[in-house]
C-alpha cells in the first residue's frame, strides 16, 4: 500500500510499505480524511523526540473498516469510523480510573505505531468509535483535535461568565476558542502573530488581537482574566498567560514548541496562580468531542483545504512557511 513516511528532518517520501495485518482484537481501517497536527510539524523539523524515523505519521484520521480480527466482536466491514489514537495497557491504575491518557504503556498511532499517512492502519476495536449518520469524514478527522481542546476546558473549570484568554490561533487554539464557547463562554480573547488566523478567530466568534496581551489587558480588563490556555508552547506566551490572569486565576499549558521556559514563579506564589498541564484527553473527552461535532458545535470546515496524501510533504512545508488563512490541512487517501 502507500504510505507517506517520515524519513528525517523535513523529508517527507512516498513509499510502497506492507498491509498492517490486524491483531485478533484489531480492526483494519481504510483511512479517508487525515488532519496534519502541530506536534507532527514539530516532528517533521527533527524536533520532536517522540517521532524518530523512518515513521509513518498521523493521528487524526476517520475511515471505513475493511477487515476485522478474529475476536473482534462490535465493529462489521464497512462501519464507517473514528478512532481514538492513544493505545493504553487497560491494566494499571491510571487506565481503570478513567485517565488512559496517562498511562505510562501507551502507545500513539503515528508515533509508537505506524499511524494514519497511509491507505490502511491498523486499530485496536475498543478505540474505533462509529460515525454518526450524516457525519463527514471531514469532521470524523477534527474529532482528535476537538477532544484536546475539550480537554482543556475541563481542567479549567469554566462557567459562562468566565473570561478566557487563548495564547494562540493555530489549530489547537481555535478549537479551544469553539470549545469554551459550547461551555458557555462569550468574552474569549485569542492572540497570535498570524492576521490570517486572527481573522478566523474573529470570524468564529473571538475577540482577536495581534502580539502580546499585556497592553490590550491593561487598556480592557485590568482585573485581568479569569483563565488561560497557551496553546502556542514557547516562554512568552506562557510568561504572557500567567500575567494575564487574576489572583487566583487558573493558567493550562498545552503548547508543546518549546521543551523549557522561564517562568514567574513568584507571581504564582503571590498570586495563588492555579496551572495545570494538559496532555491529550480522556476518552469522555473524545466521545463529547464526537457529541458535539455532530451537534453542529464546531465550525472549522470553512478553513480547512484538502491535499492527496502524495503532496503531504508539500503540506507539511506549506504549513511550516505559513499556512494562510487555512485552519487545517486534511490529506485524502
Amino acid at each position: 500500500m502507500k504510505a507517506l513516511v517520515y524519513e528525517g528532518p523535513r523529508q517527507m517520501n512516498m513509499r510502497n510499505v506492507p498491509i498492517p495485518e490486524p491483531g485478533e482484537d484489531e480492526v483494519l481501517v481504510d483511512v479517508k480524511r487525515v488532519g496534519i497536527c502541530g506536534s507532527e510539524l514539530g516532528g517533521y523539523l527533527g524536533h520532536n523526540s517522540l517521532r524518530k524515523p523512518p515513521l509513518v505519521m498521523g493521528h487524526e484520521f476517520s475511515g471505513v473498516v475493511s477487515k476485522i480480527g478474529r475476536r473482534v466482536t462490535a465493529t462489521k466491514i464497512g462501519d464507517r469510523v473514528v478512532a481514538n489514537p492513544l493505545v493504553s495497557c487497560e491494566r494499571c491504575m491510571d487506565c481503570k480510573t478513567g485517565a488512559p491518557h496517562l498511562c505510562r504503556e501507551r502507545q500513539l498511532l503515528g508515533a509508537h505505531r505506524p499511524g494514519a499517512f497511509a491507505e490502511r492502519v491498523a486499530v485496536p476495536e475498543r478505540n474505533v468509535h462509529p460515525l454518526p449518520d450524516g457525519m463527514s469524514f471531514d469532521e470524523g478527522a477534527f474529532v482528535e483535535p476537538f477532544a484536546c481542546a475539550i480537554h482543556v476546558c475541563r481542567l479549567l473549570s469554566l462557567s459562562p461568565e468566565d473570561r478566557l484568554f487563548i495564547a494562540g490561533a493555530g489549530p489547537i487554539g481555535l478549537f479551544a476558542l469553539q470549545a469554551a464557547q459550547s461551555y458557555g463562554l462569550r468574552d474569549i480573547v485569542i492572540s497570535d502573530v498570524n492576521p490570517e488566523r486572527l481573522e478566523i478567530a474573529r470570524e468564529l466568534g473571538g475577540i482577536a488581537i495581534a502580539g502580546g496581551i499585556d497592553a490590550w489587558k491593561t487598556e480592557h480588563l485590568p482585573g485581568g482574566f479569569d483563565a488561560a490556555v497557551d496553546a502556542v508552547g514557547m516562554e512568552v506566551t506562557r510568561n504572557g498567560c500567567m500575567t494575564a490572569v487574576k489572583s487566583a486565576g487558573r493558567v493550562v499549558f498545552t503548547g508543546l514548541h518549546e521543551a523549557d521556559s522561564r517562568l514567574p514563579v513568584n507571581l504564582a506564589i503571590r498570586n495563588e496562580i492555579v496551572m495545570r498541564g494538559a496532555f491529550a484527553y480522556t476518552p469522555y473527552d473524545f466521545r463529547l468531542a464526537l457529541q458535539w461535532i455532530g451537534e453542529g458545535k464546531n465550525r472549522l470546515l470553512p478553513w480547512t483545504v484538502h491535499a492527496p496524501l502524495e503532496d503531504g510533504g508539500g503540506c507539511f512545508e506549506k504549513l511550516v512557511a505559513g499556512p494562510g488563512k487555512i485552519a487545517k490541512i486534511l490529506l485524502t487517501v
